[in-house]
């Protein structure tokens, strides 16, 4: 078996290169500066870097890339590929608010769950909540360093967060499993708090106070364009924290342990074990 992990320097991408190193598994880290004995130059706008990416491959984990747009229909190009060159099954990293049809990952989704089987492939799509690292490796975490303080406009909504490590642990079970899912999963992690309680399980592990101060979503969409986000998707950040606020993420399921035979990391676990991350 050979894995080719697409966005393989991303939160998810290198943790998951590290589960498949752990397990002596063979995989192909895909990037666009490629590096390392395991690293291959891949780049989703240049269709003459695919061929090599995926010569051999038998497993592709798929990150939709970062440009703004549609990048749906690239992608559905790239799995058809993918499955041209031998690649049987697929993991297509998506997000709990992305129902199947949606642009971007929900397109791959629904052509996957209608064409992929014709093919003699499986997958699976995962639909991870809102991610703990982004506390610490995203704008949140800028802000904690400088401010001992976030900005959102989620108000009293609550959010299953969850640690990229159990994202990559989902989808090394879904590449590995004997058999393939062949549908969806919504991962979170084991309790759905607030941006409140998140500010004050991270003051608890720091020993100061850190806030979580409220505003509007245009003011989150502006502090993300500060911060080098393409507007499109700075105003899609400033919604998805309204739809927070309207109890679109306060759910809780047993996804992670049923792909990855492991309990989830709960918010103050990830707190206390990445509380250097905010010096």
């Amino acid at each position: 078996m050979t894995v080719l992990v697409t966005g393989a320097t991303g939160k998810v991408g290198k943790r998951l290169a590290e589960r498949l190193r752990t397990a002596g598994i063979k995989h192909r880290l895909a990037s666009r500066h490629a590096s390392g004995a395991a690293g291959v130059v891949f780049d989703w706008w240049d269709r003459g870097t695919w061929a090599g990416a995926l010569a051999g491959v038998s497993a592709v984990h798929v990150i939709a890339p970062r440009a703004g747009g549609d990048s749906g229909p690239v992608m559905i190009d790239f799995v058809v590929e993918a499955i041209a060159a031998g690649a049987r099954r697929f993991t297509v990293q998506s997000g709990s608010p992305i129902p199947a049809g949606a642009p971007g990952a929900g397109k791959v989704h629904a052509w996957l769950a209608e064409n992929v089987a014709d093919h003699g492939a499986g997958w699976a799509v995962l639909r991870p909540s809102w991610f703990m690292q982004n506390f610490t490796e995203a704008l949140n975490g800028q802000t904690i360093r400088a401010e001992s303080a976030f900005y959102t406009a989620a108000e009293d909504g609550r959010v299953g967060f969850i640690d990229a490590v159990d994202i990559a642990g989902s989808a090394f079970g879904a590449l590995t499993a004997p058999e393939p899912l062949n549908g969806d999963a919504i991962l979170t992690g084991p309790r759905a708090i607030t941006y409140d309680e998140a500010a004050a399980i991270i003051s608890g592990v720091l020993g100061r106070t850190i806030e979580h101060r409220r505003v509007s979503p245009a003011e989150v969409a502006r502090r993300h364009m500060e911060n080098g986000v393409p507007e499109l998707t700075a105003q899609m950040l400033g919604f998805a924290d309204v739809a927070i606020s309207n109890g679109t993420e306060d759910r809780v399921t047993d996804e992670v342990e049923r792909l990855s035979g492991a309990e989830p990391v709960s918010f103050e676990t990830f707190a206390a074990r990445d509380a250097a991350e905010w010096g």
